[in-house]
């Protein structure tokens, strides 16, 4: 559906953790009626119902990706089935059902739960400020295979964590740089650099607001399984911690992390 460039202005003023909806509700309003555009008029009537009708569209939890199920085109690992199990684990947890019970006055988005899906460590879908972020990860190691020299993986990464020694002919991946992308491992013509282990990061109690803080993260990398593990975990804290609703960020302490670690 076209927008007028109006429109297009005020609705990026909305905030961003909304700002979503509000566009499908808004294209969906003036869909049914009969609207082949989006103008002003449009956008300020169902950005007014939306946010004074805001209990009603709380679910309890968002669970985002940043571009869903079309996957990350610099994906260093696929999370779509994760998402799914993630999706699955916090939909029998109840946790609106938790959130009317603990929440003093009506509901918000900013009370919802959220878990943010990141296919690599461009992380457009902002895990460092959810509850729990999660980032695809691809390690690498140098094998046998004979370097060329030819800087491919050198160019391939922004880091500066891939160095050649030229003495010894071989590529040099310094970790406390490598943001686990898995791009030098694609980018090597002769497999001199290859996957060591695939996985995620996970990163722990992001939130914006009048506090923000981002989030901290777990040490290692985590298989798809271990993921659960944590998310289970973390919910599982939340909802013994969170007395009257609040975000998972401002209840976990840094022993409270070091056990999460631990758990997995």
């Amino acid at each position: 559906m076209k927008w007028s460039s109006e429109a297009e202005a005020t609705i990026k003023k909305v905030p961003f953790f909304v700002r979503k909806k509000v566009r499908a509700r808004v294209e969906k309003e003036a869909t049914a009626e009969g609207k082949a555009t989006v103008t002003l008029s449009e956008v300020n009537t169902t950005r007014k119902r939306f946010l004074t009708n805001m209990n009603s569209e709380v679910r309890g939890y968002q669970v985002d990706t940043c571009f869903g199920t079309g996957g990350c085109p610099n994906k260093a690992n696929d999370s779509e089935k994760l998402l799914q199990r993630i999706e699955e684990l916090i939909k029998k947890e109840d946790l609106l059902s938790f959130l009317k019970k603990r929440v003093r006055g009506d509901l918000k988005f900013h009370h919802e739960f959220r878990v943010t899906l990141a296919d690599c460590p461009n992380a457009c879908s902002q895990p460092q400020i959810k509850d729990i972020g999660i980032i695809g990860a691809d390690e690498p190691f140098v094998t046998d295979e004979v370097c060329t020299l030819c800087n491919a993986c050198v160019d391939a990464c922004k880091e500066d964590a891939v160095l050649l020694n030229t003495h010894d002919e071989i590529p040099e991946i310094d970790f406390q740089r490598c943001l686990r992308c898995g791009q030098c491992i694609k980018d090597c013509p002769t497999g001199t650099i290859s996957g060591a282990k695939k996985g995620y990061r996970v990163q722990l109690g992001g939130k914006l607001g009048r506090h923000p803080r981002l989030a901290k993260e777990l040490p290692g990398i985590y298989s798809e399984d271990e993921v659960v593990k944590i998310v289970n975990v973390c919910i599982d804290f939340y909802k013994k911690n969170s007395i009257h609703g609040e975000r998972f960020a401002e209840i976990m302490t840094d022993d409270d992390f070091q056990r999460i670690s631990r758990s997995v």
